[in-house]
């Protein structure tokens, strides 16, 4: 069996490519049959295993790509080789970075950003400035930091990204302390 229930799946219908997902499962000796939801559960439709597609994966992008492009999308559309060559990097560090590391082909990925895509989650951190599991950075909804070296579970450690670490008062010192929340998940 290659799906199961409730996974996504491409099929042909009409002349034309269109997504479902699974909702029953008929097997027998020489065939796997499977009950299609499509067009927002309103309608249902049966497949042979062979006439399924695993969907493409969906574009995944940083944060600061996904605000320039829905910020610029509209001039997109007329001319996204023109817009570019035209548009002041100053704005936006990250997304120049991202427009010139050669290795993610940021053209491409901006028209591909056209057919969907999702933002990537940033990892968070928190800032260890005592050894061991206390003594973290926290910061209070009014923005006053203070370490609180009591004990706290993970629920009260303040988690941050690195640009949120570095973006504060001695933030650079602050980013030598960080450590990813994932690695210290277990601790709290």
């Amino acid at each position: 069996m290659r799906f199961k229930k409730g996974d996504k799946v491409e099929f042909i219908y009409g002349g034309t490519l269109t997504q479902g997902v699974v909702n029953e499962i008929r097997a027998t000796n020489h065939n796997i049959s499977y009950q299609i939801v499509y067009f927002g559960s309103e309608k249902k439709i049966w497949f042979a295993e062979r006439e399924l597609l695993s969907p493409a994966p969906v574009l995944k992008v940083p944060q600061c790509v996904a605000d320039w492009y829905e910020k610029y999308k509209c001039a997109l559309e007329y001319s996204i080789w023109k817009y570019i060559r035209n548009w002041d990097y100053h704005e936006e560090d990250g997304f120049f970075n991202f427009m010139n590391d050669n290795d993610n082909e940021s053209i491409k990925t901006l028209i591909k950003m056209q057919n969907g895509y999702e933002v990537e989650k940033e990892p968070l951190y928190w800032v260890q400035l005592i050894e061991g599991a206390s003594g973290y950075l926290n910061v209070r909804n009014d923005g006053i930091q203070f370490i609180n070296s009591s004990g706290q579970t993970a629920e009260l450690k303040t988690r941050f990204t690195e640009k949120e670490i570095k973006a504060m008062d001695k933030g650079d010192a602050y980013w030598q302390f960080a450590v990813p929340v994932e690695d210290l998940e277990g601790e709290a």
